[in-house]
């Protein structure tokens, strides 16, 4: 047990020291942090953007950013954190970036089961699917992501604190708010119809 929580203790002080190294301005340093981070930054950005040559791309960005700003990391310990913290924001910035989706995502329609009813009851299942999903394509990114975590994915509220490095409680309100500003706005498009 002691030999484990010494290893354990080994690889977290080589880790600062390669972090420390690389603020030190060591390129060798931060390419050993490139390789040993990438793979989780790739996932982090391949699960925002749904799209891996564009992950490919920011996660590139994110390390540039990073080497840029080094610097600014005050304690080593949480360069993981803060890693992941700048990827999820240059994710943000690329999704704003995009054009809202105007038609329906035939991935997301395959994930919604229909209900065994009737065909009349199926299609206006569809036709509601569809404008939540249009609803859901004009929404901000964030607000999207946040819906589509726990209602497409299917994710839990811990698993999504930790998708997006945020509280718990910073979850519930946002999934809280993106509801509001879905149900606004399909509520404006009804109304709009009439």
């Amino acid at each position: 047990m002691m030999a484990q929580l010494e290893l354990i203790t080994d690889r977290m002080d080589e880790g600062e020291s390669t972090i420390d190294r690389a603020r030190a301005g060591d390129r060798t340093a931060y390419g050993e942090l490139v390789r040993r981070f990438r793979p989780a930054i790739y996932s982090v950005l391949l699960t925002w953007l749904h799209d891996p040559a564009e992950a490919d791309d920011v996660a590139q960005e994110v390390f540039l950013h990073s080497m840029r700003k080094i610097g600014q990391l005050r304690d080593a310990r949480c360069f993981r954190a803060w890693l992941r913290q700048i990827a999820v924001r240059l994710a943000l910035n690329r999704l704003n970036r995009r054009r809202p989706v105007s038609s329906l995502n035939h991935a997301r329609q395959a994930l919604l089961p229909g209900s065994g009813e009737g065909p009349l009851d199926e299609i206006v299942r569809a036709e509601e699917q569809g404008k939540v999903h249009e609803g859901l394509s004009r929404l901000k990114p964030l607000d999207r992501a946040m819906l589509e975590a726990f209602y497409l994915r299917s994710r839990s509220l811990r698993e999504m604190s930790e998708e997006f490095d945020v509280p718990l409680g910073t979850v519930k309100r946002r999934l809280h708010t993106a509801r509001q500003r879905l149900r606004q706005l399909l509520e404006l498009e009804e109304a709009a119809q009439e």
